[in-house]
Parts: structure tokens; C-alpha cells; sequence
């Protein structure tokens, strides 16, 4: 697997901080939420993405966080959700996200959407994040997508070695990943 040309990380890896590696996440984002438009025969409106977030549960996870990243928070100014970190209206909606629906991909791991769904916020947000959640994800990420879903003392592992020091090159090493159907270009 050939890793992005701008940061030299896996694809999805260098986010938030390389631009290539961000849009890939975002258009995670953005695929679910257009075809979830298209299926319905919506229209790309606020008023669509408004109603949306008043109804969270109902909705998949793509679907709830591209309706907050059309909405702005009243508060910071930001997307609804991506604002800083001491930011109340934010911090709630950085939470309701989570009550919308996860259903995993045929032939993957349970609870492997979980992981996409939280990764994604993570590398979406890091500057919500600790430096050591967001490197756990830029090197986690693209194996998760790949269908893989490490178990706990692996996922453990992985932390402690953060925790010591290591760097993403240091972990990048040990695994590569396979992103066979996911798209590597923005």
C-alpha cells in the first residue's frame, strides 16, 4: 500500500493535519450523507439537516455527523459538534452523536463500525482529543477500515507503547494496512 504523497503516513493517517488524509475522512462522512439524500430524493438543505439532529437515534452515524457539519454552533461559530473543547453546546453535541445507528459492514468484525465511527471523530476533532487518543487512531484507522478490529489487550499494547514514547512510524512498521474498497484519493 502506497502511503499519501503529503504526509508519508497511510492514507487517512495524517489526518487531522494533512489536508489529503483529512478529506478522506470527511468523505466518509459525506458519501453516507448523500446517498442517505439521494435514497430519500432529499435535497442538501439545512432545513434537512436540522431535523436530522433533533431526531438523532433514528439515523445512521454518517447521516448525524454530516447533518452537524452543515450546522453552526450558535455558541463558537464552528461546525456543530467540532468547536473547542470547552465549548458546552459543543461538548453536548460531540456526545448526542453517538446515540445515532452503527450497523456494521458485511464480513467485517462486530462492532467494527463502532471503531470507524469513533476513529473518525477522532481524527475529525483531534483538538478535542489527547495526543496520545489521536495517534492511537492515525495509526489505528486505516486498519479498522480494512476490517480489522484488534482486541483489547492488543488495543492496550498499542496505548502503552504511545504512552512510552513511540511514534507513528514506530507502529506504522509492525502493520499494514489493507484498504482494498475504501478510497485512498480525495
Amino acid at each position: 500500500m502506497e502511503r499519501c504523497v503529503e504526509c508519508g503516513r497511510w492514507p487517512y493517517g495524517g489526518a487531522p493535519g494533512c489536508r489529503r488524509c483529512l478529506a478522506l475522512v470527511d468523505r466518509i462522512i459525506e458519501d453516507g450523507y448523500q446517498a442517505f439524500l439521494k435514497e430519500l430524493g432529499l435535497e442538501d438543505d439545512v432545513a434537512v439537516a436540522e431535523m436530522i439532529v433533533e431526531e438523532i437515534k433514528g439515523y445512521d452515524w454518517r447521516v448525524v455527523d454530516g447533518a452537524f457539519e452543515r450546522l453552526t454552533c450558535g455558541a463558537c461559530g464552528s461546525r456543530r459538534g467540532r468547536g473547542p473543547k470547552d465549548c458546552p453546546p459543543c461538548e453536548l453535541d460531540e456526545g448526542f452523536r453517538y446515540a445515532a445507528r452503527e450497523i456494521d459492514r458485511p464480513g467485517v468484525m462486530p462492532r467494527n463500525e463502532h471503531a470507524i465511527r469513533v476513529g473518525a471523530a477522532v481524527l475529525r476533532n483531534g483538538h478535542r482529543h489527547s495526543p496520545q487518543a489521536l495517534l492511537s487512531w492515525q495509526i489505528g484507522f486505516p486498519l479498522v477500515l480494512s476490517g480489522y478490529l484488534p482486541s483489547t489487550p492488543e488495543a492496550q499494547a498499542v496505548r502503552a507503547r504511545i504512552n512510552k514514547g513511540a511514534t507513528y512510524e514506530d507502529l506504522a512498521a509492525v502493520h499494514v494496512p489493507d484498504l482494498t474498497g475504501w478510497p485512498t484519493t480525495p
